[in-house]
């Protein structure tokens, strides 16, 4: 029996400079990074937004067997790299020291689960 997803659910500020873009930039997700994203086993992706501060709130399941691998090729895909530039460039993370998704820190701020209900 395969494993059931994982669910992840990270955060990150946007800049207010950049909610315009940064809007215009997910509308029409280009279709290498959108193709990356499910070759790496993520499915059911969402990012929410509160505009009041500006918190931008993803949420996702992982439905692979082996998550480091499947972000190691994310990583390796030059249209999600120069995605990541894009985007990166929008936001002000709340993970000290890192310099980018390309980061091994992490540039979004893995969130704890507290409470699951299905």
């Amino acid at each position: 029996m395969a494993n059931p997803p994982r669910r992840i659910a990270q955060t990150i500020r946007l800049r207010r400079s950049s909610l315009e873009a940064y809007k215009t930039l997910h509308a029409a997700i280009w279709p290498a990074v959108l193709k990356q994203i499910k070759d790496c086993n993520i499915v059911d992706y969402s990012i929410f937004l509160d505009e009041p501060t500006m918190l931008l709130f993803a949420v996702m399941k992982y439905t692979g067997s082996d998550w480091e691998v499947d972000m190691e090729k994310m990583q390796a895909n030059e249209e999600v790299r120069r995605w990541w530039k894009e985007t990166d460039a929008m936001q002000e993370t709340f993970v000290e020291g890192s310099t980018g998704s390309v980061d091994a820190k992490g540039w979004w701020r893995g969130l704890e689960e507290l409470m699951w209900i299905e």
